[in-house]
């Protein structure tokens, strides 16, 4: 039996990552002149890289060198698809998962989202070091730093196709395509025995899509999360706990 397991970023919350959505959620803080929604943008990053780049590394690169916890070493074995971007599955050893919205330990040359070989464009190591080597109090330094190591003229201010670098990542203004695996993730959806989803409040579109799909199929579905959002669909089996104490649960 194939279970898919699709996870969110409550599973990440005891290696010190914080949800999204919390009171310390990365989508609540934002810059002095825009919210995280419309930082978290293309349109953002072409117009403005420094901000992005700088607001970016403020709230991702910090987590770059987290460790694993056990529900990403119990997962390392399994099917799975997750939200997060914190590359922790990987840690854990999981040669196979789909990070659906980027890694933030990568980046890309910069190209149109329309290019379909997705599975042509090469996965960069983010050059986070050198900017970490610098005073972190010093925002124009880091800026100047990050647009040097992003290929990104400091005089134009402009990412250029095919030269600058991009966080390897999904933004709110991009849609899912074979960079992030999409059909590769709908494949796995469509073949799966039985969902379960882990620490997410279903708040972007890849839940909605696997649900549906679940639900279209009439598999079972799991939803794992110490505050499970009810989704009003019948059938589905709720556990509310958090995934860790859900592992233990099957051990028992």
């Amino acid at each position: 039996m194939t279970v898919l397991y699709i996870t969110g970023a409550g599973v990440s919350v005891d290696s010190g990552i914080p949800t999204f959505r919390g009171e310390d959620g990365f989508w609540t803080i934002g810059s002095h002149n825009y919210t995280p929604q419309e930082m978290a943008t293309r349109a953002m990053y072409m117009n403005d890289p420094g901000q992005f780049l700088l607001w970016y590394y403020r709230r991702f690169a910090s987590y770059r060198n987290v460790a694993p916890n056990m529900v990403h070493g119990w997962l390392a074995d399994k099917q799975l698809i997750t939200q997060n971007i914190d590359g922790l599955d990987g840690k854990a050893g999981n040669v196979d998962y789909i990070s659906i919205h980027g890694r933030l330990d990568k980046v890309t040359i910069l190209h149109e989202q329309s290019f379909s070989g997705g599975g042509e464009i090469a996965l960069i190591d983010a050059p986070w070091e050198p900017v970490a080597a610098l005073d972190q109090d010093d925002d124009e330094r880091l800026t100047a730093a990050l647009l040097e190591q992003f290929k990104i003229s400091t005089r134009t201010q402009t990412p250029e196709m095919g030269v600058s670098l991009k966080p390897y990542v999904l933004l709110f203004d991009e849609f899912y395509t074979d960079l992030y695996r999409m059909t590769e993730a709908e494949s796995w959806m469509d073949q799966a025995d039985t969902m379960v989803f882990m620490g997410t409040s279903f708040s972007v579109n890849i839940t909605a899509i696997a649900l549906r799909m679940g639900v279209a199929r009439r598999i079972p579905i799991e939803i794992v999360d110490p505050v499970p959002v009810d989704l009003g669909v019948p059938d589905i089996t709720y556990h509310a706990m958090t995934a860790a104490a859900y592992i233990d649960n099957l051990s028992a």
